[in-house]
């Protein structure tokens, strides 16, 4: 078994769950494993075999349980599902990773429709994974021949549907096709489609429209291909169409200030503290605004020195006061 951990800086290599047995009950097994420092929070992990070609046997897995050994932080789950999994051949399993006062993200069934030619006449020599990518990571490398739903097949064009479990990937933004035969042989991926299940749309359009040239003795062929567009329903449109209407119209009742700090020439004029200041007008005051980021200086509010601010805030009317201040920090 191997186990890929995400987290909010970014994925581990796969840990492997050989020669690492702790402890070992009845039905249980317990492995002691080593995390990068710097993965941030976990929020989803992936379990499975190593190859689906070296699984002589089913695995049955019932629970999960983690626990770091600094922090004590725990979290379990309960799986009941058996590797490889009897569907579709996949041989990955994935859940997120739930903490308490965080919402966690829900595991989804993706439908990705392959529009190609030439590739189920060859399906029993050719193999081809992919890999979708989104805002919330990857789903790992997953067999598109295996076991394939609503084959059509006509003269110049086939197509064929895979369906793939993994924890919601957010917006998506690619994918990456591995492929390799046991034969010379060519394969014409036109595009793909690719959405949630449960959903009619977005639909997620990938255009390849390339043929590849598979040589048995050659190393596999891995062709990245990014969204070329996203069909949308009728509803989702209208929101978009109401979110730009909303920010257009927020847009417009925004005002554009320009501050200018002029600090005294005096010794212990200049300070490091953070500096805020609040505008007061007719109609409406502004927010508490931190001016940090100088135009002029990277370190602001140095002695005998000028800096000048931009901030963007609702319409104020006409200024009568304002409020600057510090919190005291440093000299």
């Amino acid at each position: 078994l191997v186990m890929v951990f995400y987290g909010s800086n970014g994925k581990s290599s796969p840990v492997s769950m050989e020669n690492e047995v702790e402890h070992e009950a009845k039905n249980q097994i317990t492995y002691d494993i080593h995390l990068p420092s710097d993965l941030g929070m976990l929020y989803k992990v992936r379990l499975g075999p190593r190859s689906l070609e070296n699984s002589i046997s089913q695995l049955s897995l019932c629970h999960v349980k983690m626990q770091n050994t600094s922090t004590l932080d725990t979290f379990s789950l309960t799986i009941n599902k058996t590797l490889p999994l009897s569907l579709n051949g996949d041989r990955w399993i994935e859940f997120p990773i739930e903490w308490p006062l965080k919402e966690a993200l829900s595991v989804v069934t993706y439908h990705l429709t392959v529009f190609s030619r030439d590739i189920l006449s060859e399906r029993n020599l050719v193999h081809m994974t992919a890999c979708i990518y989104g805002t919330h990571g990857d789903t790992g490398d997953r067999s598109l021949l295996w076991s394939l739903q609503n084959v059509q097949q006509g003269q110049e064009n086939e197509s064929f549907l895979v369906t793939v479990d993994a924890v919601e990937l957010g917006e998506l933004d690619k994918v990456v096709l591995l492929i390799s035969s046991k034969t010379d042989c060519k394969v014409d991926i036109k595009k793909l489609h690719l959405k949630e299940a449960v959903k009619e749309h977005p639909i997620y359009v990938f255009e390849a429209n390339e043929t590849f040239y598979v040589n048995a003795n050659k190393p596999e062929i891995q062709r990245e291909i990014p969204v070329s567009f996203v069909i949308r329903g009728v509803e989702q449109k209208n929101d978009i169409d109401k979110n730009l209407h909303k920010e257009r119209s927020e847009m417009r009742n925004l005002t554009e200030y320009t501050i200018k700090v002029y600090t005294g020439d005096q010794r212990g004029a200049g300070t490091d503290a953070n500096v805020h200041i609040i505008l007061f007008g007719n109609e409406d005051k502004s927010e508490v605004f931190q001016l940090s980021q100088s135009l002029e200086h990277q370190d602001p509010f140095e002695r005998g020195k000028v800096d000048t601010f931009k901030i963007t805030t609702k319409k104020l009317g006409s200024l009568h006061s304002i409020e600057i201040g510090h919190d005291g920090k440093g000299f």
